[in-house]
């Protein structure tokens, strides 16, 4: 009877497990998006577990107008869709710091902000992902640089997997 047992655990165990979503450890490239003026993001994802994963974005901007950074993380969940296929949902913050320059008087910021994450993206057989993704955040700063304010972002990711 024990070893019935044992051997229904171990099948039930290899089940599930070949059934767990399987996500790189690391992933690489970029966001392009408008990132609120930012730009397009390095990206950056961290597995944390079979279906969870941590993503970092670094957007910059050295322009005439203004010079300026925004940092976001995000907790990620992971789902199967179809194939190569996934879903996921996510929450985070971030922050940035705005330098204005010219026709914007000088004016300096550094705010941060709140963050949500949802998207689809497919894995290749080669390490390579492309994914689209919704990003609302609802951001806490100066009034006059428009970080006081809920802003949509669509963006479209390639990362190196690895």
């Amino acid at each position: 009877m024990r070893k019935l047992f044992l051997i229904a655990i171990g099948f039930i165990g290899f089940t599930t497990v070949s059934n767990a979503q399987d996500i790189s450890n690391n992933a690489i490239g970029l966001r392009l998006g408008d990132s609120n003026g930012y730009g397009a993001e390095i990206s950056y994802q961290h597995a944390l577990g079979s279906a969870n994963r941590l993503e970092l974005d670094l957007g910059w901007r050295n322009g005439n107008d203004y010079d300026g950074f925004k940092l976001t993380g995000l907790y990620q969940w992971m789902f199967p869709l179809d194939g190569n296929f996934n879903w996921y949902v996510g929450a985070g913050g971030g922050l940035g710091s705005f330098d204005g320059k010219k026709a914007l008087d000088g004016i300096n910021d550094t705010f941060f902000f709140a963050a949500g994450d949802i998207g689809i993206e497919y894995n290749f057989d080669i390490p390579l992902m492309l994914s689209l993704d919704f990003r609302p955040e609802l951001g806490f700063g100066n009034d006059n640089l428009n970080n006081d304010d809920l802003d949509f972002d669509i963006a479209l990711g390639i990362r190196y997997q690895f």
